[in-house]
């Protein structure tokens, strides 16, 4: 079973992976990429709010 560090570790990993695909599919104007990947991010980032992390300086959306 993962411990809680290893949770919250792979979550980040998606957070950040999740909003490099952002930045990209705002780039290139894929609305509706986008805004599918838009509600992923928002789940993981609900999921790191309750985990006690600090996104100041992970969160480059700031959605």
């Amino acid at each position: 079973m993962p411990t809680s560090l290893e949770v919250t570790r792979d979550t980040i990993e998606r957070f950040q992976k999740v909003q490099k695909h952002m930045l990209v599919a705002k780039e290139e104007g894929a609305i509706k990429t986008y805004n599918s990947l838009k509600d992923d991010y928002l789940s993981l980032k609900a999921i790191l709010n309750v985990a006690g992390v600090n996104l100041t300086d992970i969160d480059k959306i700031k959605e």
